[in-house]
């Protein structure tokens, strides 16, 4: 089931043409992009649960790219203005966030005493707790950035995110798909819902096993960034 999926799809690079365009031309700025795309996030999210979140363990479990400032944008929504118990994990370190925007955002949630914060690099039997007694987990690890083989802690923490109870929303694409041939790697995030933006993706058309319910969600990029490009 697709929401909002009344326009054509289009390849993980053709969106990275139309976020550089809608960027650079335009003065569409990332930060923007990043701030819609996780404010949509958090929105989705409350409305999906109908707000009856009081004290559910939400967990983001995030990479160093812009999928993981997509979910340190939506838990700091969230954190706002529902009170749940709220922690992201990021697997690396912050020295090695590959994006301003994703910086930026960092540095707000850090401050923020409503969210537990953890670093790490190594699959740990905390990181396993987390994951294990989370209701809702927000999938931010790889989103359209994958590339190569997936090794720990990432492949550790797909698995236990995929035999985890909770419900699952992959950020983008869901952690170990191909965004533009909808391949799974043997270490894939299997999703109840994927949220995406813009466009839906190529890889996400009839690959419900691993996206469950599709959602595309606008982040205010102009159409005329398209021109030329699809």
């Amino acid at each position: 089931m697709v929401s909002d999926g009344n326009q054509a799809s289009i390849t993980s690079d053709q969106m990275y043409k139309i976020e550089e365009k809608g960027h650079d031309l335009l003065g569409m700025r990332r930060i923007y992009m990043m701030e819609n795309a996780g404010h949509g996030i958090a929105d989705i999210v409350a409305a999906r649960f109908k707000n009856d979140l009081s004290g559910t363990k939400i967990v983001a479990i995030c990479g160093t790219g812009n999928n993981g400032g997509d979910c340190f944008v939506a838990i700091r929504h969230l954190a706002a203005y529902i009170d749940s118990q709220y922690t992201i994990v990021l697997l690396g370190h912050s020295s090695k966030l590959r994006s301003e925007e994703a910086r930026i955002n960092w540095n707000i949630i850090k401050k923020m005493n409503s969210v537990e914060v953890i670093e790490t690099d190594k699959f740990t039997e905390v990181l396993k707790e987390i994951i294990s007694n989370a209701d809702i987990i927000l999938d931010g690890i790889f989103g359209t950035g994958i590339k190569g083989e997936i090794r720990d802690p990432h492949a550790s923490a797909i698995e236990l995110i995929n035999s985890s109870k909770a419900y699952k929303i992959a950020v983008d694409i869901p952690s170990g798909l191909d965004p533009t041939t909808g391949k799974a790697d043997k270490r894939c995030i299997q999703a109840d819902m994927t949220i995406t933006f813009h466009r839906i993706k190529t890889g996400l058309l009839n690959n419900e096993k691993f996206t469950g319910e599709v959602h595309v969600e606008r982040i205010g990029i102009p159409k005329e960034a398209e021109i030329g490009i699809v």
